[in-house]
């Protein structure tokens, strides 16, 4: 569900979940080239997981 309220800030919302899924994918392909295993085998929940995880600092703005 998208939170904004005008055409062009869905838009944007929509460009930042997209761009967001291709850094925790580029997050994936980097980690399975370092271990040596083959990137479909990590689970791309479990890496949001961990990433949530592992975000201490919040924005320093509600969203």
């Amino acid at each position: 569900m998208l939170r904004s309220r005008t055409p062009e800030l869905a838009y944007q919302e929509i460009w930042a979940y997209l761009l967001t899924h291709w850094a925790v994918s580029a997050l994936i392909c980097n980690a399975a080239t370092a271990a040596g295993i083959d990137p479909d085998r990590i689970k791309f929940l479990g890496t949001l997981r961990i990433v949530r995880r592992s975000v201490t600092d919040r924005a320093a703005f509600p969203p």
